[in-house]
């Protein structure tokens, strides 16, 4: 069996309708689907009770969260590739999973574009062609939107005791471990921004923190920091000028030189610790 999708859903019934609507309707069929519920109230159930005959295994019942439930979806899951399409997020088309698969990729971790959808509102995001360790130190790509094989999750589960960003810390970490990516160049699914990790920043960003700090060591950190300031300081269009015109003059740019040399070793000298 090619793909598993799993999809996880806690008292979002219309949104798990949007995801199932979408889903029954493919034109791909080699696949199973693992629905986890987490003991929804507010007639998700009787929804999927409805469409049961679609699911190779579902299941209602209390979890410890996000991540448990996705963790209860990998074990059970049989397919090469695993996909999380939770609730509220669906497939743009009824070609979607077939247009992927027809790229006929191989890698570890398989990628797509997506829209990023809030109400009638959406926004495409296109994901680069390759992707490194610092591409994911500073961001992401979409979950819902990315097929990852099943033997690597099975070796790492996702953190239970993070509450949003433990998708993040798993690519991060596979990043890390040199897992190949590859890019589909296809806008797979539309990704509801109403989700917890789009509303609530300052939780994303405390975890981001806390993980960087357990898993990061702290020289390569700093270095990462450098660069981005760096970049920054490249971006601005009046140091853009400056190095232009310094490509014609040799003194200019070792002037150029040095004074951003400075500016390092005060940075590394009385710069804000960790």
């Amino acid at each position: 069996m090619r793909l598993s999708i799993i999809t996880v859903n806690l008292n979002n019934k219309d949104g798990l309708r949007k995801t199932i609507d979408s889903v029954v309707s493919q034109t791909f069929q080699d696949f199973e689907w693992i629905v986890i519920d987490g003991g929804s109230t507010d007639g998700s159930k009787e929804l999927l009770e409805q469409y049961a005959d679609h699911f190779s295994y579902w299941v209602s019942e209390p979890d410890k969260g996000i991540y448990n439930a996705m963790n209860k979806g990998i074990k059970k899951a049989q397919g090469e590739y695993l996909q999380f399409l939770n609730s509220g997020d669906w497939l743009v088309d009824k070609t979607a999973l077939e247009r992927c698969f027809a790229h006929n990729f191989s890698a570890d971790i398989a990628y797509g574009d997506l829209y990023f959808c809030n109400g009638a509102e959406k926004e495409v995001c296109h994901y680069p062609q390759s992707v490194s360790f610092r591409f994911f130190y500073l961001s992401s790509i979409g979950h819902p939107t990315s097929f990852i094989k099943r033997s690597i999750l099975r070796e790492t589960l996702y953190d239970e005791g993070l509450k949003i960003v433990s998708d993040w810390k798993f690519f991060l970490v596979q990043a890390m471990r040199s897992k190949r990516f590859e890019h589909i160049d296809e806008i797979v699914c539309c990704f509801d921004t109403k989700g917890i990790s789009s509303v609530n920043p300052d939780l994303a960003n405390q975890e981001r923190q806390r993980v960087i700090r357990e898993i990061v060591p702290e020289l390569i950190e700093k270095d990462y920091i450098r660069m981005d300031e760096m970049d920054a300081l490249l971006g601005d269009p009046r140091v853009k000028k400056v190095l232009e015109y310094s490509k014609k003059k040799v003194l200019y740019r070792k002037m150029i030189t040095a004074s951003l040399s400075v500016i390092g070793f005060i940075d590394r000298s009385f710069g804000k610790k960790r």
